[in-house]
């Protein structure tokens, strides 16, 4: 079963209009490869493929200028950071007059590719992230399957959770044992598999390296370098806290998610929606798991995200910078909803233009002037720019 992408196909074939060189980044397996091919059939004119995975795609372009001068249409890169050298390269075609070329280039979110990507191409790359599957694409009626089994379409669409186990099993081993070494990352996969089962059990939490440091028996600066490396290839979501000029002491340290729910449940060992509610860490999967679903149905940028607390207790999961002011968003995994006090302390402090509390239950409703409960049902009506 295909679940369309549309939003971002339309996102790739408007970027594409306007820059010469458009990167398309996300996690292994995320679906790029699907959307990229989809891209291609839906476009009017000449179009060329590599798999820089594939052996002989990978030897035509030994000589990236000579294999790629020539051509015109649209050029698809797949895996791009196995060919790091084939930037300065784009940097000169993209640069030709009458652009007879545009270059779609994909890769796995190696630090490499963006850092070289942004230096070589400065002014003529757009980048878009391709996250997983979102609550929009999956549909209302499959809240619970994709909460469950995450939002990697292989293990979204499996048939039956043994499947779905199995998939995401391999999808682990794989990651840790081929993709990390491939995308040029020196961390033995031993390590980082139990820094990344170890970081499941701080899900949702302020991130503390030093304590991380000590249960893990290395140094904080270590273990900061493990998170880098999770973050860096969309494996774990940073959200750093908002810094209002405030007399109250703040929460200076960022929260840890990891990104998708399904990972994160065979991580916790979580196989079944029986084992999902009766382990501790329900409530956090949960945030986490509706926090995500806000920042892909608003399109909000990472950079925009943040959350805020105080050492007296108050806080706010959610908190973004619209541009025009700061909104925010709680959750809670409860039917009976209700205004507390950190929503009224941070409409106060923080100047926020609104609140949305998203829980469980199964209505929606006013809290009080500017604050709304919202049903996780009705998320996508109600949750909007």
């Amino acid at each position: 079963m295909l679940i369309p992408r549309t939003a971002h196909l339309q996102e790739l074939h408007w970027l594409l209009e306007h820059n010469p060189v458009v990167a398309l980044l996300g996690a292994r397996q995320v679906g790029k490869t699907t959307l990229a091919k989809s891209l291609v059939e839906s476009r009017d004119e000449t179009t060329h493929f590599f798999d820089l995975e594939w052996p002989p795609d990978l030897a035509r372009l030994e000589d990236s200028a000579l294999a790629l001068g020539s051509l015109r249409g649209l050029v698809v890169l797949d895996e791009v950071q196995r060919l790091p050298g084939v930037f300065p390269v784009l940097r000169v075609l993209a640069d030709r007059a009458g652009t007879p070329a545009r270059f779609l280039v994909l890769g796995s979110a190696s630090p490499d590719l963006v850092r070289q990507g942004s230096e070589s191409l400065a002014g003529r790359v757009a980048y878009h992230h391709l996250p997983g599957i979102s609550m929009s694409e999956a549909g209302i009626d499959r809240i619970d399957r994709l909460w469950l089994r995450g939002g990697f379409p292989r293990s979204l669409v499996a048939d039956g959770e043994r499947v779905s186990w199995e998939w995401r099993s391999n999808f682990v081993r794989t990651f840790l044992e081929r993709d990390i070494p491939q995308l040029g990352l020196r961390t033995p996969s031993r390590t980082l598999d139990r820094f990344w089962s170890m970081l499941a059990h701080y899900h949702a939490q302020v991130w503390n390296a030093s304590e991380l440091g000590r249960a893990f028996g290395v140094s904080h600066h270590a273990v900061r370098r493990y998170l880098d490396m999770l973050e860096s290839t969309f494996m774990v979501r940073v959200l750093k806290p908002w810094a209002a000029n405030l007399k109250k002491r703040q929460v200076r340290a960022p929260k840890v998610y990891i990104r998708d729910t399904g990972l994160l449940h065979f991580l916790l060992g979580i196989r079944d929606d029986e084992m999902l509610m009766r382990h501790p860490k329900v409530g956090a999967s949960w945030e986490g798991f509706v926090i995500d679903a806000v920042i892909h149905r608003l399109g909000f940028e990472d950079r925009q995200c943040y959350f805020w607390a105080t050492h007296m207790g108050n806080e706010i999961d959610l908190v973004v910078d619209t541009g025009d002011g700061l909104r925010g968003f709680e959750v809670k995994r409860t039917s009976q909803p209700r205004l507390t006090r950190s929503m009224r302390t941070a409409m106060t402090d923080l100047g926020l233009g609104r609140i949305d509390l998203v829980h469980a239950g199964t209505e929606s409703f006013d809290l009080a002037p500017n604050v709304r409960a919202v049903a996780i049902a009705h998320l996508l009506e109600e949750i909007h720019k």
